[in-house]
């Protein structure tokens, strides 16, 4: 039985506690800005050739708190050894549109595959769009599941494109869809195209209170068996915990330099930022990849989330986040399970990683107005970070532009080599948490940071009035979409204008400093030389692919036996204390 609709669990703050979060906030946001502003220097060296401002000092200590509470975070998981009760309802919801086929398999055929009684979960397909070409999506959704309890349906409209006033005439078509994904433990439905939310919309609203919880998933995603498992667990743990997301990995790694740089990012964000924030029963953001949320929750924020609005226009994207942000807004608890576990495509090629760049720095602007009026009702953590996060690229462009036109060749090196040294840290960190010294290479995302995505999330703010759609084309049919670079030109357009004019201004007046300039110019290139040797020569070792038979040592009900075995070409890593997959494709052998 699901339980009935509910409010939130903790009380509503008094009026002093809300205003005393946001003074606090207030007094934060002023001091980082006058601390940035003022320039003051904590230290410096003797020759005045290094130094440490407020400013830095500050975000220096913000990276080692976050460090240290996402590793107090892990450790909780990694001795945490609850047991599953497998009495919860689960529906596990696929968005699709347009998929590479050699994807949506995967997905689906993880989806079939799920460590979890057949009788207590059940599988729903939505694809966003109803034509012949969109046919082969339901194709190989009855192929994957053919011996299973499972319908199928093509929806003329979807809920929001019914013929009569307002859409509320009674459509047969939604009669079938409801009674169908109720009713069967299968499900595919294609409807007229409306995109991702509306999908979305169908597969939660076709459900209504017939489970307990409602799994998210993308069709590019390829599921660990037991992701769902681990996922519930951590909603059963707790009445406070409204949704819990997963540790999503690439899919993908070995395409291309971005790719296997956009993995290691991945990693460090799920495992210290979002693991922080888990600490603190905040996460910002449940991925759509793999996340969990409470249905009776859901369903009670599910008209206000799919009308959502944006300065006078209907939202479009940003789902995920903005799901999220409702169930915060409720008062309860958003976490994250290090040990559920999936992998996701990302895109391999410039252009379409700009285009998801700039969709998810949209959203992430967006959601973050909306995420503040919710600040009272969570940990102090929650308003902090917001805080940080949100100046932070402002206040590194404006660094960068500062330094490039001053003139000092020197002042603008020392602050790329700050960069690089905080990048390594980091990796340094993240290679300690891991276990594994491919983290080492994440310090080269800072070059891709400085040089592609802080001027796309600039761009993603000045262009959020007028953005809509998906975001990202479909993967069947790939378009060229060229807008993403004009940030990025006009971007580096400033970066030389401010290189020439200092170099011009140190020929014109002296070289100052040449040797400690060639000296930390050859420690830079140094830096980026050797990891990308180790890149070339080591990471495609680290891509393989290996047979390996997993053993779920927790009985499963309603299994055959008290072991489940799969097998597949996945890569074993140890992790937490249990065997998981790196799941690399063979992206050289798609059918």
């Amino acid at each position: 039985m699901v339980r009935p609709l509910c409010g939130p669990i903790r009380p509503s703050p008094s009026l002093p506690s809300c205003f005393l979060t946001y003074l606090l906030s207030s007094l934060l946001l002023i001091s980082v800005l006058a601390s940035y502003i003022s320039g003051f220097q904590l230290l410096q060296d003797p020759l005045k050739l290094a130094s440490l401002g407020l400013y830095g000092a500050f975000l220096s200590l913000h990276f080692l708190a976050q460090g240290c509470f996402a590793y107090l975070e892990l450790r909780r998981h990694r001795g945490s050894d609850r047991p599953c009760s497998f009495t919860k309802m689960v529906a596990l919801t696929i968005s699709a549109y347009q998929e590479d086929p050699f994807y949506l398999r995967q997905c689906l055929q993880s989806a079939r595959d799920v460590a979890y009684p057949s009788h207590l979960f059940s599988v729903v397909m939505v694809v966003d769009g109803n034509n012949p070409e969109d046919q082969y999506m339901m194709e190989m959704f009855r192929e994957v599941f053919c011996e299973e309890d499972m319908g199928t349906y093509v929806w003329e409209h979807n809920y929001h494109s019914q013929p009569g006033e307002g859409g509320r005439s009674c459509d047969p078509g939604q009669q079938e869809v409801e009674a169908l994904i109720q009713s069967k433990r299968c499900v595919c439905v294609m409807q007229r195209w409306g995109g991702k939310r509306e999908v979305m919309y169908t597969a939660f609203r076709a459900l209504g209170a017939s489970v307990d919880y409602i799994q998210v998933c993308d069709s590019d995603t390829r599921l660990h068996p037991m992701a769902m498992v681990e996922l519930v667990k951590v909603l059963e743990s707790d009445e406070r915990y409204g949704a819990v997301g997963g540790d999503v990995r690439i899919l993908n790694a070995s395409d291309s330099y971005i790719s296997f740089m956009s993995s290691l990012r991945y990693w460090m964000a799920f495992n210290i930022e979002r693991a922080c924030q888990s600490y603190f029963d905040c996460v910002s953001c449940i991925s759509g990849p793999l996340g969990m949320y409470r249905n009776d929750l859901l369903q009670q924020f599910l008209e206000l989330w799919y009308h959502q609005t944006f300065l006078g226009n209907k939202c479009t994207f940003g789902d995920d986040r903005h799901l999220t942000n409702r169930v915060l807004s409720l008062g309860y608890a958003t976490k994250y399970a290090p040990r559920s576990v999936c992998h996701s495509e990302t895109p391999a090629f410039l252009l379409r990683w700009l285009s998801q760049q700039t969709r998810w720095s949209r959203s992430y602007f967006r959601e973050w107005l909306f995420m503040v009026l919710w600040w009272f009702r969570h940990s102090p953590w929650m308003a902090y970070e917001s805080i940080i996060s949100g100046l932070f690229p402002f206040l590194v462009a404006s660094t960068m532009v500062h330094t490039l036109y001053s003139g000092s060749l020197w002042g603008s090196l020392w602050v790329l080599i700050c960069i690089q040294l905080g990048g390594l840290l980091k990796a340094l960190y993240a290679t300690f948490l891991r276990r594994n010294p491919i983290m080492l290479l994440a310090s080269l995302y800072s070059g891709l940071y400085m040089a592609a995505l802080l001027p796309t999330k600039i761009f993603a703010l000045l262009s959020l009035p007028w953005a809509g759609g998906w975001g990202t084309s479909g993967r069947r049919h790939l378009r060229a979409n060229y807008l993403p670079l004009l940030p990025l030109l006009v971007w580096w357009g400033v970066l030389l204008g401010g290189v020439s004019f200092t170099v011009y201004k140190e020929a014109v007046g002296g070289w100052q400093k040449p040797k400690v300039i060639a000296f930390g110019l050859s420690a830079c290139l140094a830096h980026w030389g050797i990891l990308l040797i180790f890149y070339f020569t080591k990471v495609r070792h680290v891509c393989r692919c290996h047979h390996q038979i997993y053993r779920l040592d927790q009985k499963i009900p309603g299994t055959a036996s008290d072991q489940v075995e799969l097998t597949g070409r996945y890569r074993s890593t140890t992790e937490f204390g249990i065997t998981l997959e790196a799941l690399q494709s063979n992206s050289g052998h798609r059918n």
